[in-house]
């Protein structure tokens, strides 16, 4: 008995391993395609995409820098935090001066038909933070974003990582701050 079971699991486990050896591409490249399609959508046309930058900022797990003519155009920032659901990862294409040119939903686990709504590009929750550049709160609590009717906790987070990427691309020292700094 003992023997059989070992052999099922060794079997089994040799099945797993094979299929997430085959799977294992093709899942890679289709998440790279996400972040390229999310990274395009977030940033204005024209200039020159940096590679991925590593963050220190709690919740920013990494931004790209959108240069033309050697200075910053505006930066797409890859924030997440906990929504209602579960981890609620986004795409934040901030413009150099501060404010929010886009967002894109990468991964979420919000309730379908209500906070799910985060991440239907064309929804109004979504359409107001395009070129954004108020108080990042929900009314409830004092800001400028209108709560998804029934999720006030997933709006609270997508704008909690949508203000993640605004203090990230804030703290980043700009060339022309740095000339200007040295000018004095």
């Amino acid at each position: 008995m003992a023997l059989c079971l070992t052999a099922v699991c060794l079997i089994c486990s040799a099945v797993l391993g094979g299929v997430y050896g085959l799977t294992k591409a093709p899942i890679d490249a289709a998440a790279q395609k996400a972040l390229t399609e999310s990274i395009s959508a977030v940033l204005p046309e024209g200039g020159e995409l940096s590679q991925s930058n590593a963050s220190e900022l709690e919740g920013v797990d990494e931004y790209y820098v959108l240069s033309e003519n050697g200075s910053p155009k505006a930066y797409a920032v890859k924030s997440s935090t906990n929504g209602f659901g579960g981890t609620l990862t986004i795409m934040v294409g901030v413009l150099a001066d501060g404010t929010v040119y886009n967002t894109s939903v990468l991964a979420h686990s919000e309730t379908p038909g209500l906070g799910a709504k985060c991440a239907e590009a064309d929804s109004d929750f979504r359409t107001q933070f395009q070129n954004f550049n108020g108080h990042l709160a929900v009314k409830k609590d004092g800001g400028d974003i209108d709560a998804i009717t029934a999720s006030t906790i997933t709006s609270r987070a997508f704008t909690k990582a949508v203000e993640q990427a605004v203090k990230l691309v804030k703290s980043i020292p700009t060339t022309n701050s740095e000339e200007e700094t040295s000018n004095e």
